[in-house]
């Protein structure tokens, strides 16, 4: 376990490092969520609701994280591909989730950018008060929501090892997964079929818990959603790592290129 916690310590700064050096990763995750805080900031103002601004712009930045999260786990197994090193990291003796996990992680962690130019922002132009109720919880609840989010990538990371084109894949998530988490729409207001699904997915859990934070509430419940989901996805996502990795090699296709 020791041994874990540091292999996946070590691989999380190195890829943090290696991510934010990437002028195109940074610049996306920072800039991108302004363009829709924007455009949410200005659907909302015809809103009355005390508070309205401060709630599109969490879930923008939020919405910041997921892109930089799926952007991630989508490439993170293409990436190894392209460089050539996918086969010596499967053959590596550490287990082959330990690789991956620091770089999910890393990819969710490094969208902090979003959440945090998005607060600026809406602070600079829309005048929008960063005044939060609990402080406290809000400093737990994003590192809290950022996990999950990791967690999650991992899921899908793993689901990429037999499918060539990923990226697609990741693109075609990015929305639907947007609407469903009540990111920047209530979760009430959509369709009663689709409730139960954003139930199974970390980010409604955690979105909730950062908003609680920050405009009041108790969003202790969110939180231990959020960690319990989390760790659900570690153990599906370890599993299926492993066993589509193996599929991977037994039918000679790890290097889909």
């Amino acid at each position: 376990m020791k041994r874990a916690l540091r292999l996946t310590a070590v691989g999380w700064v190195f890829h943090v490092k290696g991510l934010t050096m990437s002028g195109f990763f940074v610049v996306t995750t920072t800039f991108l969520p302004l363009v829709l805080a924007t455009t949410a900031s200005y659907m909302a103002r015809a809103g009355q609701r005390q508070g309205t601004l401060l709630y599109v712009s969490l879930g923008a930045g939020v919405m910041g994280i997921w892109s930089s999260t799926l952007f991630g786990s989508g490439g993170a197994i293409q990436w190894q591909r392209w460089q050539g090193t996918l086969e010596l990291i499967v053959a590596a003796p550490a287990r082959f989730v330990l690789v991956i996990l620091p770089l999910t992680l890393a990819t969710a962690t490094v969208g902090i950018y979003s959440l945090a130019s998005t607060l600026i922002w809406g602070w600079l132009v829309f005048g929008v008060p960063f005044h939060l109720v609990h402080p406290f919880l809000f400093v737990l609840a994003v590192p809290a929501a950022v996990l999950g989010l990791g967690l999650l990538g991992l899921v899908l990371a793993s689901t990429f090892v037999l499918y060539r084109y990923a990226n697609a894949l990741s693109n075609m998530l990015e929305f639907p997964v947007l609407f469903v988490t009540g990111l920047l729409v209530p979760v009430a207001l959509l369709p009663g079929w689709a409730q139960p699904v954003s139930w199974v997915l970390a980010p409604t859990w955690g979105m909730n818990a950062i908003r609680q934070a920050a405009l009041g509430g108790s969003p202790l419940d969110d939180l231990a959603m959020t960690l319990l989901l989390g760790a659900c996805y570690l153990v599906l996502g370890s599993v299926l790592l492993e066993n589509f990795a193996r599929l991977a090699r037994d039918r000679a296709t790890l290097a889909l290129t």
